[in-house]
């Protein structure tokens, strides 16, 4: 069904499941076989991307990411981070804002706070109360933390755009979809839901973004 082996150990299970659930679902997993979630690697590394990408399109995001790349010298890390001058960060792309969210980031770092051992030990919503507490990151920021990086199998992002419109289209035939509703439609898709969320991603555009 799913043939990229990069894809989460649950990810065959989960398919199989969707599938059973409508044909709406079947056509959705068997239109996109090539490709699975993936994860971008270490923690500091994806949160740092994820907020340095915040508000602006994928495109400029990646710009701005490749310029903080070569500011680190390719090391990316948040010791490196705070030891970069404001100015640099500026230059690497980085508003005012999100330099104090990089350096927030940076410092929850080095007091431990995103070791991966600490962070497997949560639950979905300690480990979301905790990622919160960074300045800059909010929920949404901190579920895509763990659909992308602890790669959790039951992540529903209700707030999220592409998710709502994706139930929208392929579910209510365009009628617009709320936070509330996709709570309410969410409640049968346990516990793949962070499955879901990627196959409706795709309905939308079928590019692969990897957080």
């Amino acid at each position: 069904m799913n043939h990229d082996v990069q894809a989460p150990a649950y990810w065959q299970e989960a398919c199989e499941a969707l599938v059973l659930r409508s044909p709406v679902w079947a056509e959705l997993v068997n239109r996109y076989p090539e490709r699975a979630l993936r994860s971008r690697g270490a923690p500091f590394e994806t949160m740092l991307r994820s907020l340095t990408g915040q508000q602006i399109s994928v495109k400029a995001a990646e710009a701005v990411w490749a310029r903080m790349v070569d500011a680190l010298n390719g090391r990316i890390a948040s010791d490196v981070v705070l030891a970069l001058p404001d100015d640099t960060l500026k230059a690497a792309g980085l508003s005012r804002q999100k330099i104090a969210y990089a350096r927030a980031l940076s410092e929850f770092e080095q007091t431990g706070g995103l070791k991966l051992e600490l962070l497997e030990s949560m639950n979905d919503d300690a480990c979301i109360k905790h990622l919160c507490e960074i300045k800059g990151v909010g929920p949404w920021t901190a579920q895509m933390f763990l659909m992308f990086c602890l790669r959790r199998p039951n992540v529903w992002p209700v707030d999220d755009i592409g998710v709502q419109r994706g139930i929208s289209r392929q579910f209510f035939e365009g009628e617009p979809i709320g936070p509330k509703e996709a709570l309410q439609f969410g409640e049968k898709l346990q516990p793949w839901r962070t499955v879901a969320a990627w196959y409706l991603w795709r309905s939308l555009d079928p590019a692969v973004v990897d957080y």
